[in-house]
């Protein structure tokens, strides 16, 4: 998950004769990192008061604070929580991102579990999963080994913060440029092809969503309510939209779900240094419970 910083045009800014006052802003600010842990300053006014606009005119609404009393009313808590999370939230995300993590599960840590752990089940979890591409290429990935490896058996666990985004990788369905840099024979092993040329889209086959499930989980929640513990968890490129305190208060969660010796891995513009986490770090961005 991502907050995105492209800020809705001037034109459109100006064609609403309202404005997202600081007052409003702060109370929305303080909200949006009280239960998500995302870090909204000052300067990131402009780029609220662009997001909210669209949905406030979905709702027919007349100013940003007739927004902020609905949505803070208990109606707006029960209707309008998770389109406000979809608003202010993106999930920017590919397949195959970071791709150093996925060669080093293919090539190091599922040997390694097969090989030596004697490990029969694998279980990871895509914390943040977003839209599905990294839960659907860990599952090419563990596929893929399990064609050499025929005796170990897989579940992935995906979850995220925006129903909108779990709805869409339960479907699967994504246009077929976001796969166009896949290698050929991958794309054709796991992807079907729409027939309308005029908006190209392609569906993931069975075999790569069959281990996979899905669930809303907010990384914020005191205690994450799962009935696994994990192999590897993957959390990537959402910690740095919290501070410094929340991210150590997360990835000691994560830890709690992660067996001993198990992996972590992070995004590449992402840290625990100096952190009290049971961790050691084998390579940058992917760690090892202690």
């Amino acid at each position: 998950m991502s907050v995105n910083e492209n800020l809705s045009s001037g034109s459109e800014l100006d064609c609403f004769k309202a404005e997202l006052s600081a007052a409003d802003f702060k109370i929305f600010s303080n909200y949006i990192y009280s239960e998500f842990g995302i870090k909204m300053p000052e300067v990131k006014r402009v780029m609220l008061q662009g997001r909210l606009l669209k949905r406030i005119r979905q709702l027919k609404m007349s100013s940003y604070s007739e927004y902020k009393e609905y949505f803070f009313s208990k109606e707006g808590q029960q209707k309008e929580l998770y389109n406000f999370l979809s608003v202010v939230t993106t999930n920017k995300t590919d397949f195959f991102r970071e791709p150093v993590h996925f060669d080093f599960l293919s090539n190091t840590l599922l040997p390694e579990m097969v090989n030596e752990q004697k490990k029969s089940m694998v279980k990871i979890w895509s914390a943040a999963c977003s839209s599905g591409e990294e839960p659907y290429t860990i599952s090419i990935v563990l596929n893929e080994f399990k064609e050499e490896h025929p005796q170990i058996g897989f579940s992935i666990l995906g979850t995220d913060i925006s129903l909108n985004v779990l709805d869409k990788a339960a479907k699967g369905i994504y246009a077929e440029k976001e796969v166009e840099l896949m290698p050929l024979n991958l794309k054709k092993k796991y992807f079907l092809r729409s027939k309308d040329r005029k908006n190209p889209t392609v569906k993931v086959q069975p075999i790569l969503q069959k281990n996979i499930s899905l669930q809303y989980l907010n990384l914020m929640d005191s205690v994450y309510d799962l009935k696994d513990t994990f192999d590897v968890i993957f959390c990537r490129n959402v910690l740095i939209y919290f501070d410094r305190e929340t991210q150590e208060k997360v990835i000691n969660k994560l830890c709690e779900r992660l067996i001993p010796g198990g992996y972590l891995f992070i995004g590449h513009s992402e840290s625990v240094a100096n952190m009290n986490v049971p961790l050691i770090n084998i390579k940058p961005t992917i760690f090892k419970r202690k």
